[in-house]
């Protein structure tokens, strides 16, 4: 590609998203503390499509008051882009923005050997911020080729702290009346809606959502992984998110969708991981063959379970609810180094453990109501049996709206809390 062509590319992409960006205009996310722009190692922040990555780069960047430049390479005009172009697109960025001392590069692993590019950056003391919606293409090739010389960050989209600040509903506990009943009405809404930040402003949420899951599926995986059958894959995704959370039940899935085998349906599975539209959840064991089998499945967000054409999720509540309390314990517990799983033995189960090693922290319970008496006992009994198992007596009963404190059947505590409220404490 042409000098020319290339710094007409990057002028649109400033004024279109660099000096357009306000930061005023945006919540501060807790994700934002970790990127650090004085440190030599390249800051990474990944995660699924549309969940605010560039947003939360550009707002370090702007606080920050370095001088810094910016490309995006989700863009149609640099598609085309070889590594022998990588260059030539410096000189077009120094050209553009002077001399800088960060180089924020969005979506880069669109770009065939771009840690190459990266690498060579980081050589000359470069500082780099780097985005990207692809697991595997970012972690794999980060730690072969980059040796360590980066520091990564996962993002999801808000939470509903997050999600609260962006509409002005205070999240501090305790509070009064009124201001639990906003919170609460917030609460119902991000039920529904999920976190995605640009869907708090989108009229056709259908039309989004349903833009977003196609474009993941054509553009990070058939195109990338040159899938045979796009429409095998296609009809895969919108099923699962039909009815997540459930188990993989790989032979199924190969059944009922015609896949010629098993292993092709697991790459299937692993590459809508790899993209962030599902999360694998597995079952707690301490054989770690058993860990395995029987995984679960849940959306990256409570949006993808029903805006889509066809879809049935509907009022299913109880499993929205499980997937936001399983996505904020992620948020939660995965950057200190924990894993969750989910535990069942033949009679009962316990949605999730929190476990660092073999070390089972904490077992959180969900149901929606619990007001019939069966359905609580039900609840009681699974997270007493999760406890005997694993010799864990932190024990929560994450509720729609009920609060208290309870024993289990064999007189262990557990706390019973709000949703609304549990998602908000620190």
């Amino acid at each position: 590609m042409k000098l020319q062509a290339l710094q007409e590319i990057l002028l649109d992409q400033k004024q279109l998203e660099v000096d357009a960006f306000n930061p005023a205009d945006y919540c501060t996310r807790p994700e934002e503390a970790h990127l650090n722009l004085s440190s030599k190692l390249a800051q990474v922040v990944i995660g699924v499509r549309r969940c605010g990555k560039s947003t939360l780069c550009m707002n370090v960047l702007k606080k920050s008051g370095l001088p810094s430049a910016y490309v995006n390479f989700d863009d149609e005009r640099l598609a085309k882009l070889t590594g022998d172009d990588l260059n030539d697109l410096l000189l077009a960025l120094y050209k553009v923005y002077g001399d800088f001392e960060v180089l924020f590069i969005d979506e880069m692993q669109n770009i065939p050997e771009w840690f190459l590019f990266a690498n060579r950056l980081l050589r000359q003391k470069m500082r780099l911020v780097i985005t990207g919606s692809n697991a595997k293409l970012l972690s794999g090739e980060l730690s072969t080729h980059l040796t360590g010389r980066y520091m990564e960050t996962r993002l999801l989209p808000f939470s509903f702290p997050e999600y609260c600040s962006r509409k002005g509903v205070g999240t501090t506990l305790p509070a009064g009346t009124k201001e639990t009943a906003k919170r609460m009405s917030a609460f119902d809404e991000y039920l529904h809606g999920g976190g995605f930040p640009e869907l708090l402003e989108e009229r056709d949420r259908i039309g989004y959502v349903t833009a977003l899951v196609q474009s993941i599926v054509e553009r990070d995986i058939c195109a990338r992984h040159k899938i045979r059958n796009p429409q095998t894959l296609q009809a895969l995704t919108d099923h699962i998110l039909n009815i997540v959370p459930a188990k993989a039940t790989v032979a199924d899935f190969s059944r009922i969708f015609n896949i010629a085998s098993d292993h092709t349906t697991r790459n299937y599975l692993s590459f809508l991981e790899q993209a962030y539209l599902l999360c694998e959840v597995k079952k707690y064991s301490t054989k770690s063959a058993e860990r395995l089998v029987n995984a679960k499945l849940y959306p990256v967000d409570v949006a993808l379970m029903d805006m889509r054409p066809n879809a049935f999720v509907g009022e299913n509540l109880g499993w929205r609810l499980e997937t936001l309390v399983y996505l904020e314990l992620r948020r939660r517990h995965l950057p200190e180094g924990c894993d969750i799983y989910y535990w069942e033995d033949k009679t009962s189960e316990a949605d999730f453990l929190v476990c660092k090693g073999r070390s089972v922290q904490k077992i959180v319970q969900v149901s929606y109501d619990i007001s019939n008496p069966k359905v609580r006992k039900r609840e009681l009994r699974g997270a007493q049996n999760a406890a005997d198992a694993t010799r864990c007596k932190n024990l929560t009963l994450v509720t729609y709206d009920e609060r208290g404190d309870d024993t289990t059947p064999n007189g262990l505590p557990i706390e019973i809390v709000p949703a609304h409220e549990w998602l908000c404490r620190k």
